[in-house]
């Protein structure tokens, strides 16, 4: 089985003059998930090459058993540095995708009309897509066939307006992750902050923050070991 995991490219915070990116946790843990059960994985980002990486979740309190176990893994490490380019992926040759959180996507993967495109033919073909924390934000201008919106009418969550404010990022992102999936008619539920939440909706699966990657893994593993 084949697993494509989407990284994003920008690496600045709104007008703060601070560093965003992707959330270690929510790459590293997924990853060992996807490389223990046997998956053959391949990391793309919007600009291909070494993705940046949110310092924070570099920071000691933000450690966690995948992503110290990245740090002793040198394959893994020279695998990030030299991310594909996305617009060089064909949905045909993976059997899911993941795409990590971080605040990066917000920005860029929301935006970017090549995932908007890949998103919308894994759907179509039925195949596992899963997102944690901010990436359920790359959904936001994605289509069902029908021209409305691919999360409307699912079960979704992602990074909570609660959460966001704990952070104290709710006016420097582009958009509130909760509010623009209900506005796109999406069923959103959410759990307590910062605890492990997950939604299924098919083979949509969406994690609520940076403690829901594992879960999001463990539930795109399972999808593909009944098909």
């Amino acid at each position: 089985m084949k697993i494509l995991m989407v990284l994003t490219s920008h690496d600045k915070l709104g007008d703060t003059g601070l560093k965003t990116g992707f959330w270690l946790e929510e790459f590293a843990a997924p990853y060992y998930i996807f490389k223990d059960n046997n998956m053959e994985v391949t990391i793309a980002s919007p600009k291909g090459g070494k993705p940046p990486l949110d310092p924070k979740s570099d920071e000691p309190d933000s450690q966690t058993a995948s992503t110290k176990r990245f740090r002793k893994d040198i394959e893994a490490q020279t695998q990030l540095a030299n991310t594909h380019l996305l617009g060089s992926i064909k949905p045909s040759d993976f059997d899911a995708v993941f795409y990590a959180g971080g605040h990066g996507p917000l920005w860029d993967l929301a935006e970017d009309i090549t995932s908007i495109s890949l998103i919308e033919t894994f759907s179509r073909q039925d195949k596992p897509l899963g997102l944690v924390c901010h990436a359920p934000g790359v959904l936001r201008h994605t289509k069902q066939e029908d021209g409305s919106p691919l999360v409307k009418g699912k079960r979704v969550t992602g990074f909570s307006n609660s959460e966001e404010a704990a952070v104290q990022l709710t006016n420097i992102v582009p958009f509130l992750l909760e509010d623009m999936l209900k506005a796109n008619q999406g069923l959103y539920n959410k759990g307590e902050d910062w605890a492990s939440y997950v939604e299924i909706d098919g083979n949509l699966v969406t994690g609520q923050n940076p403690a829901s990657s594992e879960a999001v893994a463990n539930e795109i593993i399972k999808k593909l070991r009944v098909k």
